[in-house]
Parts: structure tokens; C-alpha cells; sequence
């Protein structure tokens, strides 16, 4: 079992930093990296930069502007011949402080700038000895106290890393800071405390961002920077140093995805190149832990014992990670015969759950950065529970904090819609539940090795058949896009499918969508079917088709337009009453189709955001990463 590192729980504001040294334009650079953290969210950005004056030292100076990163780039668009060699750039999503030209980031004085990820919690204070030491504020913000708090220590210190110590001693709180000051030019310094920050190494300089799909177009070669360390970043150096400036050693790793899977690839959003990419994700997650056709998880080093005789298990997350948990859940009872609890993360951090030592925890984050659900990790070990983290980034904080992990390999994940990330979660959850299955005796092994088949070897295909049926999905898109709400409903675990098909729908689209359990309907949301409420019906559950069909037929008796979803309708018994009809082809019934009918509830909410014109990868008011309680 691995050792966990023990942080304090707090707040992040969900920002993208990156920083660029070398030897060719740093503005490019960093507007290009800038770029590709949009994804985190985008409501102003800025940079500081050296500004070459071909005579003279270079020039600290700073541009920011609101609004996407376009906005900014206009700004050094106005002046082509503009050249530094060094700079950092920040974007924005705000959350203390509107988006206005004075919260946007960098912040800092004509000595020094800086970039910020995260919160100092402790800058009331801070403000408080600052405005008494003369200091006057510009902004809302507590990223501009941390700068100033560095304007005094550096006029004291004279030295970077002797006021980058001091600093780390005075912040509380959570944070990733670039920090240049003007009299060192070429150079960039870091620290972190729980955001996350890496250091890039390529060969025309280096960078430092908060995520490596910053750098990716310029090297995949990179090193993490742990709490409390501060790195020192030059255009042909790196160096690493402890609180006390002691020197720290790094290895320099490798990130296992190149830049293509970062770019769009040729398609018009990355939603949907992801979507695309499910399953190449489902195959690589599954094939890397199966051997002889049987699960193998042994790579993890997971305590399936503490699972199995778990008092109590809970499966955590937020958003679409715990609508995956919602299907692990599920998966794990019907194959394992386990019952586990899914909890919403914010709720269950302030709900005094039942935890111990003789229960166990398991930890879903695409982003492995999710504030709530690493403040309910970090209860559960407080409580001594067994934790488990699944994730899809490396080095992320749940990974560190948590007992073991299993990552999820989906690669990277640009749209702020999660879906390759939900599609192979549930995956690992089917794949789980099979290891778990062995440890129980739940079902033979015969069965357990057709079942492996089939996720490993069928599901890939069906998949990959579905995704290549989209166009069929347009008419139901135009349906849903003329309007203002729709019911997605479901019996069983497809009840559980709708949810997060109305998740999607709402997120891109911002078409009100709200899933019910089919047989709740006539129990109070019946008055709110119309013939202009849409009812998007699931049903893969064979064993309760019967039921799905009365259901439909009690909405299409108020006149709302059916669209149902389903293997097959061999009888015709649907179609007489359905708008649209899409037939998965599967006649079997499939613990593994709830994760069809999902990847073409993703192409449906797609493909009627796009008909509406909606900004899809950057959906208004969300962030990829929800680093904020």
C-alpha cells in the first residue's frame, strides 16, 4: 500500500498558468499554451513578459485583457514586432473578484509578477499588515496580496529564492504561483502547495503550467514540482529546492500522450473527438489488466480484501464521475453481489458518515484535482478508511493522497463535458466488478471469462458502430433543440443513464433536461408533460421493457413527443408511439449496454448543442477542473 501525503482540505480557483524560457519567442509560446488551458475556464487572461528592447535590459512589462484568450492575444497583435524570450500568462475563471481588467492576473509591481492558481487563505491578514506598511490595492483579489507580500519580501531578501522561502512559510492555504521579478530576466521561479504545477523540459527552452497539455506541442518530457519546493527555470536549466534551500534531485518523466491527443484532429470540437476516441480509451484501459482472459489488477496493488469485507463501501464523486460511480455501484452488486453507497462528494463531507477503520472509500476525479471529493478522500483517512482513487491524471492530488489508485488511461480530456473519461470509468467499474467477483465467488469462472470478452473485445466494436450512426441521431437532435425542457427516464440502471444524459444535455446545450426514474413519473412530474416537454426514454433492461413501454405510453397519451433508446423492437411495439427510434441492434440483454446507450446520449446532447449554435467545448459559468468547494 502506498504511503499517502496528509494536506489540509480548502478552496482553489480554477485557473491555467503556464510560463515559457528560452531561446524563441516566449509570448508565442505562452499564448499557445494558454490556449490550450482554456479548457479550465476563460473569462480574462494576461500576461508579463521581457519585452527586448534591442539596447537595454529587458523590460518587465504586462498585458491583460477580459474575456477569452483571444482577447489577450489581440493585444500583442497590435505590435507584430514585439520579441521577449521569457514570460507567463494566466487564464482566468473567476471566483473572488468579478472578471474585470484589474482582477485579471498577472498581478504584482514593477519588481515583480506573478501567476496564480489556488487560494491563500490567510490574505485578509496579509492585506491587513501590507495597507499598514503603505501598500495600496488594485484589485479584489488574493492573488494581488501574495504579490505584494513578495514586492516587500524581495526588497528585504535581494535574493528569489531566500523571498520564495520566506513566502512559503507565511501563505496558507492551497496555490501554484510563476513568479518573475524585473532585475531577472531569463529567468522564472515556481512554488506549489496542493494545485498542481509541472515543469517542462524541452530543447528550444522551458516551460512550467499548471497541466502538461500546455507544453505538449513542444515536448512531453517533464518533472513535478511537490509541496513546498521551489523551482528555479532558465532557457537550458532547471533546478529544485527545498523550503530551506537545500538542493532536491528530479527525474525527468515522460508523458505516455502526445500532442495529437490534444489537438482537435480534424474534427470541430474536442467533444467530439473524444467521444470518437472512446474506444481506443476502452480498449487500452481494459487490455492493460486482463491476462489469460481473466481480470488482473495486480498492477495497483489494491487491498481487494479491505473491498470485499468492507462494513461499509462508498463510491464518491461529483458530477459525471459519480453518475460513473452510480454505474460501478450497480455493476458491483449485480456481479460481485457487494452493495456499495454512492455519495455526492460535497454532501458527504458534511454529512458524518458512518467511517472507520473496517470500511473503504472509492474516490472517482477525472481531474484528480476535484476540491470536494479530495476534501471527502481526506476525511475518509482521517476516519481510517481504505481509499482508493480512480483518475485519469497522474501526479494529481488524489492520486498522492489516496491508499492506492487505479488510473482510468482515457489520455487527455479538453472539453469541459466529460465523456471518454465517463465511458471508460464505467468500463474500469464493469472490469472492477469482475475482479471483485473472484475475490467472492459471486459467478464461474467460465462466465467471468465470456463477460471479460465482452468488454474487452465487444464493447470496442459496438461502441465504435454506434459512433458511426451519429448522423441518425439528428432528427431526435432537432427535436430536443425547438425546446425549452425535456424528461430523460429510465427504469433500473438505465434510470441511472438518464441522469447523465440530462447532465449533458444541460451542460452544452443549456436546454433544461431532468432525469426520473420512469415509474416516479405519475408520483408528481406528470404535470409537467406537455406536448412541448420531449421525453427521452432509455431502456436496455430487457427485463423491464414491459414497463418502460407503459411508461412511454403514459407520456404519449399527454402528447409529449417520445424518443426512445433501446436494443431492439422486433414486435414493433415502441415505434406506434415514439417520434424517434434508435435501435442499439443488441438483442442480448448486457450489463455493458447502460454504456452504449451513454456515448449516444453524449453524441445527442452534442449534436443539438451544435445545432444551436452553443459554444460546446467551453459551455458558459463551468470549468473543466472544479477546483473550487
Amino acid at each position: 500500500m502506498r504511503k499517502a501525503k496528509q494536506f489540509l482540505a480548502v478552496g482553489y480557483t480554477m485557473c491555467g498558468i503556464v510560463g515559457y524560457t528560452g531561446n524563441i519567442n516566449a509570448i508565442s509560446q505562452v499564448i499557445k499554451g494558454l490556449y490550450a488551458l482554456e479548457y479550465r475556464g476563460s473569462d480574462s487572461a494576461g500576461i508579463a513578459y521581457f519585452a527586448e528592447s534591442g539596447k537595454a535590459s529587458p523590460m518587465l512589462s504586462v498585458k491583460k485583457a477580459v474575456g477569452k484568450i483571444r482577447s489577450v492575444e489581440a493585444l500583442f497583435q497590435k505590435e507584430p514586432n514585439l520579441l521577449a524570450y521569457t514570460a507567463i500568462g494566466h487564464t482566468r475563471w473567476a471566483t473572488h473578484g468579478a472578471p474585470t481588467v484589474e482582477n485579471a492576473h498577472p498581478h504584482g509591481t514593477a519588481q515583480v509578477q506573478i501567476v496564480h492558481n489556488g487560494i491563500i487563505e490567510n490574505n485578509a491578514s496579509i492585506k491587513v499588515q501590507l495597507l499598514g506598511e503603505g501598500y495600496t490595492f488594485k484589485s479584489e483579489t488574493d492573488t494581488e496580496v501574495a504579490a505584494l507580500l513578495l514586492d516587500k519580501l524581495y526588497k528585504e531578501e535581494k535574493d528569489p529564492l531566500a523571498t520564495l522561502s520566506r513566502a512559503i512559510s507565511v501563505f496558507e492555504g492551497s496555490y501554484a504561483l510563476g513568479v518573475v521579478f524585473a532585475d531577472r530576466a531569463g529567468e522564472i521561479y515556481a512554488i506549489r502547495k496542493e494545485s498542481p504545477l509541472v515543469i517542462g523540459r524541452g530543447e528550444k527552452g522551458n516551460f512550467m503550467a499548471s497541466d502538461i497539455t500546455a507544453f505538449l506541442s513542444e515536448t512531453n518530457r517533464y518533472q513535478r514540482l511537490e509541496v513546498g519546493e521551489i523551482a528555479r527555470i532558465t532557457a537550458d536549466t532547471v533546478s529544485f529546492f527545498d523550503t530551506h534551500l537545500a538542493p532536491v534531485e528530479k527525474e525527468i518523466l515522460t508523458a505516455e500522450w502526445g500532442v495529437f491527443s490534444s489537438d482537435k484532429g480534424g474534427f470541430e470540437h474536442f467533444m467530439r473527438k473524444e467521444i470518437h476516441e472512446e474506444p481506443e480509451c476502452v480498449v487500452k484501459t481494459v487490455s492493460s489488466r486482463v491476462k489469460d482472459g481473466m481480470p488482473d489488477f495486480s498492477g495497483e496493488s489494491i487491498d481487494f480484501s479491505r473491498l470485499v469485507c468492507a462494513k461499509h463501501l462508498y463510491l464518491v464523486g461529483c458530477g459525471t464521475a459519480m453518475h460513473a460511480a452510480l454505474y460501478g455501484a450497480y455493476v458491483i452488486q449485480k456481479v460481485a453481489r457487494l452493495f456499495s453507497h454512492v455519495e455526492i462528494a460535497s454532501e458527504f463531507r458534511y454529512a458524518d458518515p458512518v467511517l472507520g477503520k473496517d470500511d473503504a472509500v472509492i474516490v472517482v476525479s477525472q481531474s484528480g484535482e476535484t476540491a470536494d471529493t479530495l476534501g471527502a478522500l481526506r476525511l475518509a483517512k482521517e476516519k481510517g478508511a481504505y481509499t482508493v482513487a480512480m483518475v485519469n491524471t497522474v501526479g494529481s492530488s488524489i492520486a498522492e493522497e489516496a491508499d492506492d489508485v487505479i488510473y482510468t488511461w482515457a489520455g487527455p480530456e479538453i472539453s469541459v463535458a466529460s465523456t471518454k473519461a465517463y465511458t471508460v470509468q464505467t468500463a474500469l467499474f464493469a472490469l472492477l466488478s469482475l475482479e471483485l467477483a473472484k475475490h467472492t465467488a459471486s459467478i464461474g469462472e467460465n462466465e467471468m471469462r465470456a463477460a471479460v470478452d465482452k468488454l474487452l473485445n465487444e464493447l470496442p466494436r459496438d461502441l465504435q458502430y454506434l459512433i458511426e450512426r451519429e448522423e441518425e441521431l439528428l432528427p431526435m437532435a432537432k427535436l430536443l433543440s425547438r425546446s425549452h425542457s425535456a424528461f430523460y427516464i429510465g427504469r433500473g440502471v438505465d434510470a441511472l443513464i438518464a441522469m447523465e444524459g440530462a447532465l449533458k444535455l444541460k451542460e452544452i446545450s443549456y436546454i433544461h433536461a431532468e432525469s426520473y426514474a420512469a415509474g416516479e413519473l405519475k408520483h408528481g412530474a406528470m404535470s409537467l408533460i406537455t406536448a412541448e416537454t420531449p421525453v427521452v426514454a432509455v431502456c436496455t433492461a430487457l427485463t423491464l421493457k414491459g414497463k418502460m413501454l407503459s411508461n412511454c405510453k403514459e407520456v404519449a397519451a399527454r402528447s409529449a413527443p417520445v424518443v426512445a433508446i433501446l436494443p431492439s423492437d422486433p414486435e414493433g411495439e415502441f415505434a406506434p408511439i415514439t417520434e424517434h427510434l434508435f435501435l442499439l441492434h443488441k438483442e442480448k440483454d448486457s450489463i455493458f449496454a447502460p454504456i452504449l446507450t451513454s456515448t449516444v446520449l453524449q453524441l445527442l446532447a452534442y449534436h443539438t448543442a451544435r445545432l444551436l449554435g452553443c459554444d460546446i467545448d467551453q459551455p458558459r459559468n463551468l470549468a473543466k477542473s472544479v477546483t473550487v468547494e
